[in-house]
């Protein structure tokens, strides 16, 4: 047994006699049956008819759950859709199901659980734990990955890996894509080809999504379509080198899964005996890969609980398909379908606000939020002027709100991207509101907009060698090595200079003998952007930035970085932003005051945990707070100009709009600036709100007009 990769040493597995899932007879396949197949023999099938002896519960499942919790926990055995909707006690049900399961005698080793984070995987693990009083360790849970890799390491050698395979990590993931690069004989010197970096997403995309590569290069990465006979190449190359070298990448755990159970009968046939219950947490956010491995994973008892909301399906970027959850019922005869409507979470106001919204879409499960808790306040929509007084208010009502009673870190404030909250950073950091930011890395310490501010820096402070290098750095061919030589020319070259303002462009020229010959091309237009920007400086930062990014980053964005769109987008908000100063200089101060507060924010509130938070709505997913402000609320912006150019992305947005309304518990707050930069308009536009503030009834929110007011007249 050891040798044919299935797991040694583990017992027959036998069905319980006593059990209370007996509406149906089960039939059941043991290991040795599934191999005895495997050699010509076929053996007979026996079905075991369910025993219905009365089963003592130790849990009060009617006093513990709802009755629409109640109906899923209790399902009988077969396929179930259990559509939760926001904080309706999702997790509660996934929990007191696996309980329910073994209180009717399941074995414990017979449930697989999964989930998308380790979080949700512990914190359910313990919760069952403490149902059942007793030990839960043979259970199958964890993340869809972790349960992969717990697979794999027992079976890897059915699929020709060795057991004692490794998983590379990014960057081990980014060398082993540039030697595949050299094994597929491209030449990279001939044409702009993308950073291995670009590479291992465009694969990743591919297979999570299930699409072939010249349909993601169509669709996602077009301005490198003519490229995709020599990306195949390349990655088929890392393929043949993972499997040689007996490495396996993070989508590998869920690929190389699929392919064991696709491709080896044994272990599927193993596998689909041993799980006879499967349960899935957070479905809407399932992958192609994922959702072929629980249909492949539940093909023998059929007993497949997906749990999710799909209106709450929001990471399409990122493979995601919403449409898994609506087409379960198809891919799963006589699937049943339970909705958990009631919420425990929001006031009934906030709660109406949601299912108004909600309701736009027509690719749904149609569902309503019902609410337990009393009536709150209405949700507050607020008209301002421009993006400062929108930062103002939103800075002056969190106080407000702390004078109150309620700590800063029960409020939110929700965004569609991290640029449009740069104008609130700026407010907070001048009214010393602590606050924190859930991406981990500032807007302005991202790499793309440091990699632009570098230029802008070089040319305020020509012996800035931090700015000098960034920006030699991410020149073809040049390395640290180069960039330190590059830099000691630059700078004697420099002390030689007797006037105050040196032409850059001239002595970037004059050196340009000591620079790579790959890099010959990228030094003229570096030395031509100088020049240019040096001309231009009284035109203001703003400018600046445009013309770097029309200089040539934009193609560096596009060769490297698979969220090209949203990084640019990014840049041109930049640009608009820093059209408010004069000079170059001002600017940078700002943007140095900003990253310097933030870090002694940091530094003193290690032990001062109250702070605001500021995220992203895709990151506040699965999250709550007492109080929420969703800002930026103008059509273009929220939903984004590139999301409402086809129906399947204004619905996203509108899922992603409602999962931000979803995450308040007791006021809500709904903005949007009246006049607002736009690039390529030459300065401030008048903006339209959402479309989704006019999905909205009137009734359901009450308007604030804002009036301004100096005490000192």
């Amino acid at each position: 047994m050891g040798s044919s990769g299935i797991y040694p040493g583990h017992r027959s597995p036998a069905w319980p006699l006593k059990s209370a899932l007996g509406q149906a007879a089960f039939n059941f396949i043991s290991l040795g049956q599934a191999l005895g197949r495997l050699n010509g023999h076929v053996p007979r099938e026996y079905t075991l008819k369910s025993f219905r002896a009365a089963v003592e519960l130790n849990i009060n499942y009617e006093a513990e759950l709802n009755a629409q919790q109640l109906a899923a926990v209790t399902a009988t055995p077969g396929p179930a859709l259990v559509l939760a909707g926001a904080g309706a006690g999702k997790t509660r049900t996934l929990t007191y199901r696996v309980a329910y399961l073994l209180e009717q005698g399941i074995p414990v080793d017979r449930i697989l659980l999964l989930t998308f984070t380790n979080k949700a995987s512990r914190e359910m693990m313990e919760r069952v734990q403490d149902l059942i009083g007793g030990d839960t360790s043979g259970l199958w849970g964890g993340t869809f990955h972790s349960v992969g890799h717990r697979v794999l390491r027992r079976n890897a050698e059915m699929i020709g890996y060795p057991p004692t395979f490794t998983i590379m990590d990014r960057e081990d993931a980014k060398d082993l894509m540039s030697a595949a690069i050299a094994d597929a004989g491209v030449d990279t010197k001939a044409v702009r080809f993308p950073k291995p970096d670009l590479l291992c997403d465009i694969l990743s995309m591919s297979i999570n999504t299930g699409m072939d590569l010249p349909k993601v290069m169509e669709e996602r990465y077009f301005y490198f379509e003519s490229l995709t006979e020599d990306i195949a190449k390349v990655h088929n190359a890392y393929a043949k080198r993972k499997q040689a070298n007996g490495v396996m990448d993070f989508d590998d755990l869920l690929n190389q899964w699929l392919r064991l159970l696709r491709e080896n009968e044994e272990a599927r046939t193993y596998f689909q005996a041993k799980f006879q219950f499967i349960l899935v947490d957070e479905y809407q956010d399932t992958n192609h890969v994922q959702c072929e491995l629980i249909d492949l994973l539940g093909g023998r008892h059929h007993n497949i609980m997906a749990v999710g909301d799909d209106s709450q399906s929001i990471y399409s970027w990122r493979g995601a398909n919403f449409r898994n959850v609506l087409k379960f019922p198809e891919r799963h005869k006589d699937t049943q379908v339970f909705k958990i409507e009631t919420n425990y979470r929001s006031t009934p106001e906030i709660l109406n606000c949601a299912n108004a919204v909600i309701a736009g879409n027509t690719q749904q499960f149609e569902k309503k939020l019902t609410p337990v808790r009393d009536e709150g306040m209405k949700p507050a929509l607020v008209s301002c002027n421009d993006a400062n007084q929108q930062a103002e208010f939103i800075a002056q009502r969190a106080l407000e709100l702390r004078d109150e009673g309620i700590p800063l870190e029960n409020m939110v404030v929700l965004y569609r991207s991290h640029f449009h909250a740069l104008e609130l950073q700026l407010e907070f950091t001048r009214r010393n509101i602590p606050f924190s930011i859930t991406s981990g890395i500032r807007f302005f310490e991202q790499a793309h907009i440091k990699d632009v501010a570098a230029y802008l820096k070089l040319i305020a402070n020509h012996r800035d060698e931090m700015a000098f290098k960034r920006i030699v750095l991410m020149l073809a061919g040049v390395g640290a090595k180069s960039a330190q030589k590059l830099w000691n020319a630059y700078n004697a070259r420099l002390a030689e200079e007797i006037t105050q303002q040196p032409n850059l462009a001239k002595l970037l020229r004059d050196i340009a003998g000591q620079v790579p010959k790959k890099s010959a091309a990228g030094w003229e237009q570096f030395a031509e952007t100088i020049g240019q920007l040096d001309d231009d400086q009284e035109k203001g930062p703003g400018h600046m930035i445009r013309l770097v990014i029309a200089a040539g980053y934009e193609d560096y964005l596009q060769n490297k970085f698979p969220n090209y769109y949203s990084r640019l987008e990014d840049l041109e908000q930049v640009a608009g932003f820093a059209d408010q100063y004069e000079t170059g200089e001002e600017f940078l101060s700002e943007l140095a005051l900003l990253s310097n507060l933030d870090t002694e924010s940091k530094r003193d509130n290690r032990e001062d945990t109250e702070q605001i938070r500021l995220s992203t709505i895709h990151q506040a997913k699965g999250l709550e707070f007492e109080i929420v402000f969703v800002m930026m609320l103008c059509d273009g912006l929220f939903p984004s100009s590139r999301a409402i150019e086809s129906p399947d992305g204004e619905e996203e947005e509108r899922r992603l709009f409602y999962v931000a309304i979803t995450r308040a518990k007791s006021e809500l707050y709904l903005s949007y600036p009246l006049m607002r930069f736009m690039h390529g308009s030459g300065g401030e536009v008048l903006q339209q709100p959402s479309r989704f503030l006019n999905e909205i009834g009137d009734e359901l929110v009450e308007e604030w007009n804002l009036q301004s007011f100096d005490p000192y007249g």
